[in-house]
């Protein structure tokens, strides 16, 4: 059962489907509120044409933002009184063969540390970027493996619609990059490969039996792939130091045909607790 909170039999205690994707809608217009405000601000700050410039342009570009929105959700949360469901136990346990999931993805993170051009950053660069790397960690997993999760199961999904549609729902929040002007071709593919990567979050979430794997997971694949690659959306490169860039390559790839295979494994139904007692009437 939840926690007592002012979230308590309202609204989001009614479980629904659509509620799911309400909540990530609302994450991201309060997202982008924020990161507009920040822009009308700062913008003098942020260098336009790369974000990743200077520590200066890094920090209110990407961690101010980031971490307002994990703010943001993480005030969410402990208002439905959802923390410890969120944070705790996993209520269903995963199958031996999701470990591959966990092990595929540090294997694209080793990949990209290796492939690093560590003097091409400054100190306060990788700091920045590890900073961004805990936020998008906590605010997109919270909203995704999180929230969304937890609503879908509320709603008595099986855990194979609950992993499809949680999966979906992160890759949709970054069709936001058309906004900023990316190409629909690459916010396509980005689309895809976020599909891919969500559903290997949800599975390494279920193995290890927390979101905090799914946590680390996240927070160490985006900074490393942003500074293996040079930018933000970037494709990796034989540039970047040819072994280390095949090893993160085959990994992605890989972990992408399970996340696909997956689709089809995915077994299992978390119960829906039973309703509390009405309270007695006073004498």
């Amino acid at each position: 059962m939840s926690d007592a909170s002012g979230g308590r039999d309202g609204f989001f205690d009614r479980p629904a489907t659509w509620k799911a994707f309400l909540v990530i809608v609302g994450y991201l217009v309060y997202y982008l509120a924020v990161s507009q405000l920040i822009g009308l601000v700062f913008g003098d700050e942020i260098d336009p044409d790369n974000v990743m410039a200077d520590a200066t342009s890094m920090f209110f570009a990407l961690v101010l933002p980031i971490g307002l929105g994990a703010v943001g959700l993480l005030v969410f949360t402990g208002w439905l009184g959802w923390l410890r469901d969120i944070f705790g136990p996993q209520p269903i346990g995963g199958r031996r063969w999701m470990w591959i999931a966990p092990v595929l993805v540090l294997a694209a993170i080793v990949g990209h540390v290796g492939g690093i051009e560590w003097s091409q950053w400054s100190p306060g660069q990788i700091a920045m970027m590890a900073a961004a790397g805990v936020c998008i960690g906590v605010a997109e997993e919270l909203a995704t493996r999180g929230l969304a999760v937890k609503m879908l199961r509320d709603a008595a999904h099986s855990e194979r619609f609950v992993a499809i549609v949680s999966s979906l729902l992160f890759a949709l929040m970054h069709t936001v990059n058309l906004i900023s002007g990316m190409s629909v071709s690459t916010v396509a593919a980005t689309v895809g490969y976020t599909f891919c990567f969500g559903m290997c979050m949800y599975l390494s979430m279920r193995v290890t039996g927390t979101i905090w794997a799914a946590i680390v997971l996240h927070g160490l694949t985006d900074p490393t792939t942003f500074l293996a690659t040079g930018g933000i959306d970037e494709a990796v490169t034989s540039s970047q130091g040819s072994g280390w860039a095949l090893l993160a390559a085959v990994a992605t790839i890989a972990f992408m045909v399970l996340a696909v295979v997956a689709v089809f494994l995915i077994r299992g139904r978390v119960e829906a607790a039973p309703p509390a007692p009405a309270p007695l009437a006073a004498a």
